[in-house]
């Protein structure tokens, strides 16, 4: 049994099939004991897009839609780094950084409250291994006008 994916389950998620890259560039990339995975959208469950987590916070999305969005981006980025290293209990060291790419509205600045729906997702799944440094910026847009993307970089065994 996987303690990372039971924490998961007790926080009411299920990690999602990784998702395939919707252009020219790989979801993963392994260097050595690092992996960086690229940005996730915001898919759900069932791998689509809800039409809630489209559209920029401060305009059609709210601050707290946008937060739960930034959830599922990161665990599409737990699927990403599963799939490239397998069992996230013994694979996975620490989660080193965060990005996140929030789409606003104009003068929208309230980004870092967004992203700590990621940011406090990979903390309760990961525990301290999932302590992480962050960059937040706001974007004018984003594929398929996601909400939310975020990317992320771990150190592995």
């Amino acid at each position: 049994m996987s303690a990372t994916l039971d924490r998961l389950r007790e926080l009411g998620h299920v990690l999602p099939p990784a998702a395939s890259p919707v252009a020219n560039y790989v979801p993963f990339k392994r260097a050595g004991n690092l992996v960086v995975v690229s940005g996730q959208l915001c898919f759900g469950p069932d791998g689509q897009l809800d039409e809630r987590h489209k559209g920029k916070v401060g305009g059609t999305v709210t601050p707290e839609v946008a937060a739960e969005a930034a959830r599922y981006c990161a665990l599409n980025v737990l699927a990403q780094l599963g799939a490239a290293v397998g069992n996230l209990d013994d694979a996975v060291v620490s989660c080193i950084r965060l990005g996140g790419f929030i789409n606003t509205a104009p003068g929208f600045s309230a980004v870092a409250g967004i992203m700590n729906g990621a940011s406090d997702l990979m903390v309760a799944v990961l525990g301290e291994r999932g302590r992480h440094a962050r960059s937040t910026v706001g974007v004018a847009e984003l594929p398929l006008d996601a909400v939310v993307e975020v990317e992320g970089m771990f150190e592995v065994r």
